[in-house]
């Protein structure tokens, strides 16, 4: 069932039809999540600034749109997943792919925007658009396997409608009203740059006393630190630390003058990182562990 009619369909299982999906954001993680899209039976149009990353989605059955409003016209479903709330609101707003949405789609926000973001997106979305922030947790892998943990706010009944959609890509967690999921995101994002920024600078006092970094390692993850040193090491992993820094100021803005040394820190850390492209697990390659590659 598509065109709009699963929406309005009061068959409960009207959503677990095949739907047309609009995808706007075809990163590393977009491309996976499109993914397992594709292969959960959805028909999926995508749109990237840069048109040659939709192209892996193209090879694997997706339509590519030439602009957004082009993606977004006979959805039955928007989702986002885009870098940061300037380019939410360019893609969705600007470029006039809020208007070309029919009353009623939802649009599913999955980039890492803030409480503050999704606030400004739903006052700028046409009236009767429905809004849900459902920013993940994960990996790419864990997208493309349907192991994510998705953090779904908004409107009980919109997210209810959704919520068969998005477990298609893993675990919904329901977090309560309009940007509540993304309130959490960065409390779990917060949590995870200090935790990686702690391991790093434990390895680098085991570099500067002469403990092997294995060693360290191995010590270290039978302590309070065991799950940050997991993510630490993982290979499977594609944060990149110039989106960490970006999560960081966002979570930095909404304390204000707060102290919160740790967050300060790892934010610094991470805006000075050697490899900015690279997963944040990069930031344990200390100097003297270089030097040993």
């Amino acid at each position: 069932m598509h065109n709009g009619r699963w929406w309005h369909d009061s068959s409960p299982s009207s959503v677990c039809d095949m739907l047309d999906i609009a995808l706007l954001g075809t990163g590393t993680m977009g491309t996976a999540i499109g993914r397992r899209l594709l292969t959960s039976g959805h028909r999926l149009t995508v749109w990237n600034r840069t048109s040659a990353r939709a192209a892996p989605l193209v090879d694997a059955g997706a339509r590519a749109a030439g602009s957004p409003a082009e993606a977004v016209r006979d959805a039955d479903v928007v989702i986002t997943m885009l870098t940061d709330a300037v380019a939410v609101r360019q893609t969705v707003v600007d470029s006039g792919a809020a208007l070309a949405l029919r009353p009623g789609t939802p649009v599913i926000e999955m980039s890492t925007i803030g409480p503050g973001g999704v606030a400004e997106l739903a006052t700028l979305l046409p009236a009767g658009v429905p809004l849900v922030d459902a920013p993940v947790a994960g990996s790419a892998e864990a997208a493309e396997t349907g192991r994510l943990v998705v953090l779904a706010g908004g409107e009980e009944a919109v997210v209810e409608r959704v919520a068969p959609l998005l477990g298609t890509l893993g675990t919904v967690r329901r977090c309560g009203g309009s940007g509540r999921g993304a309130a959490l995101k960065l409390v779990l994002n917060t949590a995870l740059v200090t935790a990686v920024t702690a391991v790093a600078d434990a390895l680098a006092v085991a570099d500067a006393v002469g403990v092997d970094r294995r060693t360290a390692l191995d010590a270290l993850a039978t302590g309070p630190l065991g799950g940050a040193v997991a993510r630490a090491t993982t290979t499977d992993a594609a944060f990149a630390a110039t989106l960490a820094a970006k999560d960081a100021r966002l979570a930095l803005d909404v304390l204000g003058d707060a102290p919160a040394p740790l967050l300060r820190a790892a934010a610094s850390a991470l805006a000075a990182a050697r490899h900015p492209e690279g997963d944040i697990a990069r930031l344990t390659d200390t100097a003297a562990s270089e030097e040993k590659q």
